[in-house]
């Protein structure tokens, strides 16, 4: 009981912090398992951009190699391991149904491999992952756009998951609180404000292709 007391005694606004982690952190749970269930049983995956999902991977790498290098409080970023575990099964899938699952491919996941092992030890320099992070948000946005365009350029989004782009605007936009009030990090909230625009733009252009795709 004196636990609980002295959790609540830390204020609302953390407590409420607290809260949309935990609600973020569930829904990234299965964010992208919509996207990934599209594509297999489609068995295509036209209209998805695998070089924006390449970006959106060194994102996701990135910002979780800060956060933890850095020490920030693993709740406030604890989706970013869930993300990575569905970002190397959709761009597994996305890759094989565009042939692109090639010897080359192979030598870039081993070297992405060894590159997180280092980090994961701490042997990777701060400084370096200091200096991508302002990066994040220029590529973050440029792998959504790639979808945005991507859809916009075949009309079809057959293959693109409304689910998995709603889920994607709604923990970005919860992101903007938790991260405005447990550590005021402006690098991170440019990046989830700057998300949250754009996956919500990705979802509509969805909505969109989607009905035209019904009604031919």
């Amino acid at each position: 009981m004196d636990a609980v007391n002295t959790y609540f005694e830390k204020g609302a606004l953390l407590v409420i912090a607290d809260l949309l982690s935990l609600i973020t952190v569930t829904s990234c749970l299965v964010i992208k398992v919509p996207q990934i269930n599209t594509i297999r049983q489609n068995q295509s995956s036209k209209g998805i951009s695998v070089f924006g999902l390449c970006l959106e991977l060194f994102s996701y790498t990135v910002m979780i190699s800060y956060n933890y290098s850095s020490g920030y409080d693993f709740l406030s970023y604890m989706e970013y391991p869930v993300l990575l575990l569905q970002e190397y099964a959709l761009i597994y899938y996305a890759f094989k149904y565009q042939d692109l699952l090639g010897i080359r491919t192979q030598i870039v996941a081993v070297l992405y491999m060894i590159i997180a092992t280092l980090i994961y030890l701490k042997l990777f320099p701060i400084i370096i992952l200091t200096f991508l992070v302002p990066f994040c948000t220029p590529i973050g946005a440029t792998s959504k756009v790639l979808q945005l365009l991507a859809i916009l350029r075949t009309k079809d989004a057959s293959s693109v998951s409304r689910t998995t782009w709603a889920l994607s605007a709604f923990t970005n936009m919860t992101r903007i609180y938790t991260v405005y009030v447990q550590s005021h990090d402006w690098m991170l909230l440019s990046n989830f404000l700057i998300s949250t625009f754009l996956s919500a733009s990705v979802f509509a252009a969805a909505c969109v292709y989607k009905k035209k795709a019904k009604k031919a």
